[in-house]
């Protein structure tokens, strides 16, 4: 039985819609944020990267790219290894996207903590740091432990051992 109720999940989910749609005002969509995500973090990547990382057709990466370029938040430069290929960079334009949806996030979080009295504040955080830090651990570990803890919830029939 889930305790948290999925309600860490209902929060950022929150903060995810009101960021999108701070993004959307500025013309970038969540795929289009997700994608200058991806090449900020992968300088010169190509096409090909992108279209498997955003699990979208060729045709579809196209589009998009060219849409982020006419924009101004990616160039395009060609492969000197490949003429058929270009190599794919964000611009200045790009980072900005970037800060403004953090800003955004951050202020969605600012405002819904900003009816916890200040006693209960320091505990909370604390809490929320210690599961934070768990989960990227796990993340890390490929859910290893996650997954072993999960196959130790299921019952064992009577007459196995586990």
């Amino acid at each position: 039985m889930d305790k948290t109720h999925r309600q860490i999940t209902k929060i950022a989910r929150a903060a995810q819609r009101y960021s999108s749609s701070v993004l959307s005002q500025m013309g970038v969509g969540s795929t289009e944020f997700e994608c200058l995500r991806l090449v900020r973090c992968n300088q010169g990547t190509n096409q090909e990267f992108l279209r498997g990382q955003l699990n979208i057709d060729k045709a579809a990466v196209a589009r998009m790219i060219g849409n982020l370029e006419k924009k101004g938040y990616l160039v395009r430069e060609k492969d000197p290894q490949d003429k058929r290929s270009s190599k794919i960079y964000t611009t200045e334009k790009a980072l900005e996207v970037k800060e403004d949806r953090n800003d955004a996030e951050g202020q969605f979080y600012e405002w819904l903590l900003e009816d916890i009295p200040p006693e209960k504040l320091p505990p909370f955080l604390e809490v929320l740091e210690q599961l934070c830090e768990k989960a990227r651990a796990e993340r890390a570990a490929g859910y290893l432990h996650f997954k072993t803890w999960l196959q130790a919830q299921i019952p064992t029939p009577p007459g196995e051992e586990k």
